[in-house]
C-alpha cells in the first residue's frame, strides 16, 4: 500500500506466508509503479520480512526497511485497516473455496473496487486512483 494515496500497488496470494510471497508482491509493486530508490518499505516483524532474499531485493533497489515494534499494531495501522476491510467487504465471514477463487476475487476487490471506487475519508472521500490523479494535476499547476 502506498501510504500517500492508500493505493494497493503490489500484492500476491499463496497458500502459505513465505518470503517468496512478500518478495513477489514487492516485485509487482516495483514493476507496476516504477518505484524509485529511497522508498521506505514498512512491515510487521514477520519472518518473511527478515528473509535474506527479501532484504537483498530491498538493498538492490535502494529501499529502506522499516518494521513495526513488537506487539504494536498501531505501527502498522494502515495494513491492519486494509485487512480488516478485506475481510469485512470481501469475505463477509466466509472463506474461499480454493486459491484460484481467492486470487480471482482478490483481483476484483483490489483492482476493480479498492483502488478505483472505494472512497477513503482520509483522501477527502476520493478513491486512491482519483486522489493520485488530482495530486498529479495539482503538481502540474
Amino acid at each position: 500500500m502506498d501510504l500517500f494515496s492508500r493505493k494497493i500497488i503490489g500484492w500476491h496470494l499463496a497458500d502459505s506466508m513465505t518470503a517468496e510471497l512478500v518478495i513477489e508482491a514487492l516485485r509487482k509493486a516495483i514493476l507496476r509503479e516504477r518505484l524509485p530508490p529511497g522508498m521506505i518499505v514498512h512491515s510487521d516483524r514477520g519472518g518473511q520480512y527478515v528473509d535474506t532474499e527479501f532484504r537483498e531485493l530491498l538493498n538492490q533497489r535502494g529501499f529502506e526497511q522499516s518494521m513495526s515494534r513488537a506487539d504494536e499494531t498501531y505501527d502498522n495501522a494502515h495494513a491492519e485497516s486494509l485487512f480488516s476491510r478485506y475481510k469485512a467487504e470481501l469475505l463477509e465471514g466466509g472463506a474461499f473455496a480454493d486459491l484460484e477463487q481467492a486470487r480471482s476475487e482478490t483481483f476484483a476487490f483490489i483492482e476493480g473496487y479498492y483502488n478505483r471506487i472505494r472512497l477513503h475519508s482520509s483522501l477527502g472521500y476520493l478513491s486512491p486512483e482519483e486522489f493520485e490523479r488530482e495530486a498529479s494535476v495539482n503538481r502540474l499547476d
